[in-house]
């Protein structure tokens, strides 16, 4: 059984859409990665002004003056520092943008001119204990991590299309036609199915995160999500959340959203007898959820969210509740995922059994 799962394995890796599928994603995130770290801009009147790496070290450097507990002392001293030197002609200050920590602060700490909007951190963040430090980093990362894995589950659907629904010769029809044969082939494709969809997300995660190392370095990983640059206020996780602990249910969204679409893929490649119409018909089941007029808002949503496609657009689905034990909504995704890769393994493996040598 082990020689026949490697085997298995080795067709669907070999294949060249799957080979061009992967190559594809890895170049994506390298080049995605490259591309938001050398867009950082950061400005300090007393430090310097710069972009990509001088950008980086500037905001790390801001940011260890202040890093730990978020107080009101903390508040006021960044207001002071990060007073606006000239007229700003009308444009309001929260919108001024000079470093990721003061943007932090005037977001929700300042008024139109920049001056002090009265609010303390208990107004702003209850009775949450914000820690506070170098953070931008990572969100860029959390939000990179999204649009990838987005990708990654179109190629696992690419790489496993064709696991049942390809023509058979040679090797297979041997196998085929032995006493056990069909089973065994069967159980040696879920299986390699399986594999391929964990292997991947292992491969595309542990790059992201290498890369997301290399550049900002491990800072602001224990430090909350919360207080961060204006343009993560609106439309993100409205919970005091580690950035460690945001990509750890990210990375963890990945494998249920690859582990659901390999049941679904392994489901519609035994129906279909055709590579396309089973390639199609999985990416179809895929992506449409997006387009039902369904909002996080809606109550409709804590089921639908459930679906692959919102796993790995994790802001949605991370964006739900967080229960009373302090675990996200989004855990259940976890038996989600099983759900629907055991009924697609299963009724596959039943369906390929069953499969006519030609």
């Amino acid at each position: 059984m082990k020689k026949l799962i490697l085997f298995e394995l080795q067709k669907i890796v070999s294949k060249r859409l799957a080979l061009i599928a992967l190559i594809g994603i890895l170049l994506f995130s390298t080049l995605l990665s490259f591309f938001t770290y050398q867009n950082k801009y950061a400005f300090d009147q007393n430090i310097g002004e710069g972009s990509g790496k001088t950008a980086v070290e500037i905001d790390k450097e801001i940011a260890a003056k202040y890093e730990g507990i978020l107080t009101d002392e903390k508040v006021q001293q960044m207001m002071s520092d990060f007073a606006p030197t000239s007229d700003l002609h009308g444009l309001n200050a929260i919108y001024v943008y000079q470093n990721v920590m003061q943007s932090a602060a005037f977001s929700r700490f300042s008024d139109k001119d920049g001056n002090w909007n009265g609010l303390s951190v208990s107004d702003v963040f209850g009775n949450k204990e914000i820690k506070i430090g170098y953070v931008d980093g990572w969100l860029s990362t959390s939000r990179n991590i999204v649009r990838t894995f987005v990708a990654l589950a179109l190629a696992v659907i690419i790489m496993l299309a064709p696991i049942f629904s390809g023509e058979y010769e040679g090797v297979d029809n041997i196998i085929l036609t032995s006493k056990y044969g069909k089973t065994k082939c069967a159980t040696a494709k879920v299986i390699a199915g399986i594999l391929t969809a964990i292997l991947t997300t292992t491969l595309i995660a542990a790059f992201h995160l290498l890369l997301a190392l290399a550049f900002y370095g491990a800072e602001g990983l224990d430090c909350s999500i919360l207080f961060a640059p204006s343009d993560y206020v609106e439309a993100f996780i409205p919970f005091n959340i580690t950035c460690g602990t945001l990509l750890k249910y990210q990375i963890l969204l990945a494998f249920t959203c690859t582990l659901s679409i390999t049941g679904i893929t392994l489901l519609m490649s035994a129906i279909s007898k055709n590579q396309i119409v089973a390639l199609v018909a999985a990416m179809a089941i895929f992506l449409f959820p997006v387009l039902l007029p369904i909002t996080e808002v809606n109550p409709l949503f804590r089921l639908v969210g459930l679906l692959p496609i919102y796993h790995v657009l994790a802001i949605s689905l991370l964006s739900v509740e967080q229960m009373s034990n302090g675990m996200l909504y989004a855990i259940w995704a976890v038996p989600t995922a099983l759900l629907f890769l055991g009924i697609g393994a299963v009724i596959s493996h039943r369906m390929f059994a069953k499969h006519q040598v030609s």
